[in-house]
């Protein structure tokens, strides 16, 4: 007498993406589908073709709009702008860095308080240039440095800025590489980091490390095998506190911000779903301004 054999997980794709395996199917019509195509709904999610043909039935024209699992809408045209756009800043400071030289590099770079020229004044963070917390995670200088950052954001920008929406992966990037200075610069304040307030640091590591965390809390709410971008992240991060020359806290401190952005984003309730993923965002920054404006006082008092 033969066992029972248990069935294997049936695997799934988007009926309008046929390469993209999926776990999530349509409530209306039960056709699976992708990121890219899931519509939110009161309950769980619909299909580009039920929203359209469910239209006129007395809600306002923006309830059949698309929007992506967080919201957002979804624009139309090319699905990765923003991320070309994030992409063409960094190789634009790239190449100017190899024209102006050393100069941009010291104009832009993240440290806390130090003198930057022989006999010049006092710069930083800490005198006021707050800028260099922003305008360091675009600078590179070596070529290996910038070529695995903008790597990294080409493979993970597109599939978050089709899931989150435009707006909400820029507020993502941006606030994961202000994290990632953020710890950098408060850092040098406790007695068991070395580091120091003129200690340097550039590159866009902590954004990218804040994509890292988002795209693992994304793969979890889609109910996605998380093991690759989990072993991707875990060599990351044995190179991180290996390799000489590595900020770890860019890295850490974007990574952390990373997660807590994409969870609120992903996971708020529908209802209030907006004003969850404002609040977010928005105490991320006032932490981040906190962590700076009392490292700033310790530095100038």
């Amino acid at each position: 007498m033969e066992g029972q054999r248990q069935s294997e997980p049936q695997v799934t794709y988007c009926y309008r993406h046929p390469d993209r395996e999926t776990g999530i199917s349509c409530v209306r019509c039960e056709r699976p589908i992708c990121p890219d195509c899931m519509i939110t709904a009161s309950v769980g999610f619909q299909c580009p073709d039920c929203v359209k043909g469910g239209s006129g039935t007395g809600h306002a024209p923006s309830a059949s709009r698309p929007r992506t699992i967080a919201g957002g809408v979804i624009a139309g045209g090319d699905r990765r702008l923003v991320t070309k756009v994030l992409l063409g800043v960094n190789a634009a400071l790239f190449v100017g860095v190899l024209i102006v030289g050393e100069r941009l590099v010291r104009d832009l770079m993240l440290f806390g308080q130090a003198i930057a020229v022989p006999y010049g004044p006092v710069e930083g963070v800490a005198e006021g240039q707050w800028y260099r917390l922003l305008t360091s995670i675009f600078l590179h200088q070596e070529i290996w440095h910038i070529a695995m950052n903008m790597l990294g954001l080409w493979f993970l920008g597109p599939p978050l800025e089709a899931a989150l929406g435009r707006l909400r992966f820029t507020a993502l990037y941006l606030l994961s590489g202000l994290g990632g200075s953020a710890l950098t610069y408060f850092s040098s304040a406790l007695p068991f980091f070395d580091s120091s307030p003129g200690q340097a640091s550039l590159g866009a590591s902590g954004a990218i490390f804040g994509l890292f965390g988002a795209t693992a809390i994304l793969m979890r709410r889609m109910k996605y095998d998380m093991r690759p971008i989990l072993i991707l992240l875990g060599i990351n991060l044995v190179f991180t506190f290996t390799w000489e020359g590595i900020s770890w806290q860019a890295h850490i401190g974007g990574l952390v911000v990373g997660v807590l952005i994409a969870y609120a984003m992903v996971h708020a309730p529908r209802e209030k779903r907006t004003l969850v993923q404002y609040a977010a965002c928005a105490g991320v920054l006032a932490l981040i301004i906190a962590a700076c404006v009392v490292r700033t006082l310790q530095l100038t008092a």
